[in-house]
């Protein structure tokens, strides 16, 4: 019951920080469940859940900005061609 407390205390004061620990929360919760049920080991289960859910938030955040360059780099290189093309009479 303890470990619960602290894996809880532990999740909410990380996800205080604001937007860098984005995914920390949900994973550290996570985790923590997991580790419980693990044979108590829900501080392992906090911390472990914490970095994972860190990384999988870093991973989409980055694959989002790559998809909006793509789409502007789309987007310009269309209207480039759109001035390109002499008006027809």
């Amino acid at each position: 019951m303890k470990n619960r407390f602290i894996a809880l205390f532990i999740a909410l004061s990380l996800g205080s920080a604001g937007a860098a620990n984005a995914g920390c929360v949900k994973g550290a919760i996570v985790g923590g469940v997991a580790g419980h049920v693990a044979k108590h080991h829900a501080l392992a289960g906090a911390a472990v859940g914490c970095v994972v859910g860190h990384h999988m938030s870093k991973k989409k955040q980055r694959e989002q900005e790559a998809q909006q360059k793509a789409q502007q780099q789309q987007q310009q290189q269309a209207d480039a061609n759109a001035k390109q093309v002499p008006p027809s009479k």
